[in-house]
């Protein structure tokens, strides 16, 4: 065949294109159950960290394995529950099985639409329910984890991160624990479903328990995350205020056992 024929060159051409294709191809679909295990294990990290079960270096250290392996000692039970605060699901924590509701964009979407949300809610061995919460940031999604007392409505730790906020200002919602620690202790206003909790700019009103200081040049940044938890908060409370009373009404009844 002529190499410098046009023929010889299209048909060079689609050769290699088909190869390169079928090499990545190929990759995409080694490399997907780790990048999956990652994922997953990331997650789960994040919400341990908010739960008080570790640190997020201290579990970046570990390995994915034993993320998993830490997180199904840990938990009590997952479920999914829908905006009417109605159990709708069970979520699997055995660690070769563990199944989690981590992609947020279509549940925020029928959240904030009216449609049939699937929320799920995590309870930890050690009394403490984590929430997720999900939203706009300045210049990409941001999202979280919230860790709640057994009152379910009392926040005993708290984690955030994003996709792309500006470094030292919006990004501190995930690097800096003073933020994070100022909602520890803090109450979510479940009576108040569109406004539970608020990020104030310029600082919260001294002796507020349902307020903290919002971050300084990052205000787009706290609006978002605001608004997240306003929204997710919001979805939940009917699960939470329903479930208060039946988690108190166990402990009251496992106390007259002993």
């Amino acid at each position: 065949m002529n190499t410098n024929s046009n023929v010889y060159t299209v048909i060079y051409t689609t050769v290699i294109v088909v190869v390169v294709a079928a090499v990545l191809a190929f990759a995409a679909s080694s490399l997907k159950p780790l990048q999956t295990a990652n994922i997953k294990a990331e997650t789960l990290s994040q919400m341990m960290t908010a739960a008080g079960l570790g640190d997020s270096e201290s579990f970046s250290s570990m390995g994915n394995d034993a993320v998993l392996a830490t997180y199904s000692e840990n938990i009590a039970e997952a479920i999914v529950v829908n905006a009417r605060g109605e159990q709708i699901g069970v979520l699997k924590t055995d660690k070769d099985h563990i199944e989690l509701i981590d992609n947020f964009k279509p549940e925020n979407k029928a959240i904030t639409e009216g449609g049939e949300p699937r929320l799920p809610v995590y309870k930890f061995k050690s009394g403490v329910t984590v929430i997720p919460v999900f939203g706009a940031g300045l210049w990409g999604p941001i999202w979280g984890y919230i860790a709640l007392e057994k009152d379910l409505k009392t926040i005993c730790g708290a984690y955030f991160d994003h996709s792309g906020e500006t470094p030292g200002l919006g990004a501190k919602i995930k690097d800096e624990p003073s933020f994070k620690a100022q909602f520890n202790g803090k109450v979510l206003n479940l009576q108040n479903t569109k406004n539970p909790f608020d990020i104030v700019k310029g600082g919260a009103p001294e002796g507020s328990i349902d307020k903290v200081d919002a971050i300084s040049g990052a205000t787009m940044t706290c609006n978002g995350l605001d608004k997240a938890i306003d929204t997710w908060v919001g979805a939940y409370a009917a699960y939470l205020q329903s479930a208060a009373p039946a988690i108190q009404e166990a402990e009251v009844a496992q106390t007259v056992e002993e």
